[in-house]
């Protein structure tokens, strides 16, 4: 099994017809679940949030077998991703995806689990994305948009409060059980 780092790359990333798009409905239907599947698991173990269509993509080429995905092969796949809602076009273009491996309602209710294990009830938007508690949790790095979001709609729901301080390292929000 091939690797990336720390992450074990699925055995169809060495077998080149995945590398192109597959003209028959039930393979190509097979092929976008592999690759969706393959793309979220490696942002989640990467903690990575945008991918990039005219960028280098670790996971859209493999130099072993010598094959890359073709731009639109890594369009079909990112758009699937954008139609399940687990990810979502960040420019007009399509160009740039933000990649959701949790979706802002998971990230919400994974928020309030970590709030309340944690006993905090105010706490800086940066404590949350960087502070003590949060390291070896999903939390670490968030991607500042999408903690926003998730807080935003935990503050819709009425659980809690988001406050601005006199600059963005200021910025708290206040829990409510």
């Amino acid at each position: 099994m091939q690797r990336q780092g720390d992450f074990k790359l699925p055995p169809f990333f060495n077998y080149p017809p995945y590398f192109t798009l597959q003209p028959v409905r039930e393979t190509r239907e097979k092929q976008v679940q592999l690759w969706k599947d393959l793309i979220l698991d490696y942002c989640k173990s990467h903690k990575m949030y945008i991918i990039s269509l005219e960028e280098d993509f670790p996971l859209f080429s493999n130099p072993n077998i010598e094959r890359s995905l073709s731009y639109e092969a890594k369009e079909v796949f990112l758009a699937a991703l954008v139609s399940e809602g687990r990810a979502e076009w960040i420019d007009k273009s399509h160009k740039k995806c933000l990649i959701l491996w949790l979706r802002i309602q998971d990230w919400a209710n994974y928020i309030l689990d970590f709030v309340r294990e944690n006993g905090l009830e105010v706490t800086t938007i940066e404590d949350i994305r960087s502070g003590i508690e949060t390291h070896g949790t999903e939390l670490a790095g968030i991607d500042r948009g999408v903690l926003m979001r998730a807080l935003k709609l935990l503050e819709q729901k009425g659980k809690a409060t988001i406050f601005k301080g006199t600059s963005a390292d200021d910025e708290g929000v206040k829990f409510s059980a």
